[in-house]
């Protein structure tokens, strides 16, 4: 069963890259989006639409995305406006969704693959008992150990996966439930409410 254990140190390396991706995707896009939305309002309210669009434009993140399109678009009717920021929460969305879908089937996939190099061991375990003809116990439990070493290693690789997927899509719904209640906000900043 050893190339199954090359196959999840494989996916063990995967799961490893995609996390740290997505961590560092994550970080770079979630800034202070209150004191941001605040400098918004502020901007606004005063009719500084130029420079509401500059820092719009210099801010990372999904709700800085927002207020740009909430911004270049505001001379559109309030449905025209409203359809536009839907289009691009989706557009954010996909775009904080990305891998996650790899980690997810990381997680899911692991176990099965140390249950079959279990089960190879397993067979090989009987087969070397058949061929040696006797020896009892002892033959085959060295071989049984050796293969359940592929479903450990199978959930060693499986449990932080599916931590890991499941921690993100809980940042992905914060992130998403954000972007949906400034678009409100924006709206109402641009008297659109």
């Amino acid at each position: 069963q050893s190339f199954t254990l090359v196959i999840l140190i494989g996916c063990s390396l995967l799961t490893l890259t995609f996390a740290v991706e997505r961590w560092w995707f994550y970080r770079a896009t979630t800034g202070d989006v209150d004191g941001f939305m605040e400098a918004m309002r502020k901007l606004i309210d005063g009719g500084k639409y130029a420079e509401a669009s500059k820092l719009a434009a210099s801010t990372p993140g999904p709700v800085a995305s927002l207020a740009q399109v909430a911004l270049s678009g505001r001379s559109k009717g309030k449905s025209e406006l409203a359809a536009l920021m839907t289009a691009q929460q989706i557009d954010e969305r996909t775009k904080l969704e990305h891998y996650l879908p790899i980690l997810g089937t990381m997680g899911n996939m692991t176990p099965f693959i140390g249950l079959f190099g279990t089960v190879l061991g397993i067979v090989r375990a009987f087969h070397d008992l058949a061929v040696a003809g006797s020896g009892g116990p002892a033959v085959v439990a060295a071989g049984i150990s050796e293969a359940l070493v592929a479903t450990a290693a199978g959930l060693a690789v499986a449990i932080p996966s599916a931590a890991i997927f499941n921690y993100f899509l809980k940042r992905v719904k914060d992130i998403n439930s954000s972007m949906e209640a400034n678009s409100i906000r924006l709206l109402v900043y641009l008297g659109m409410a």
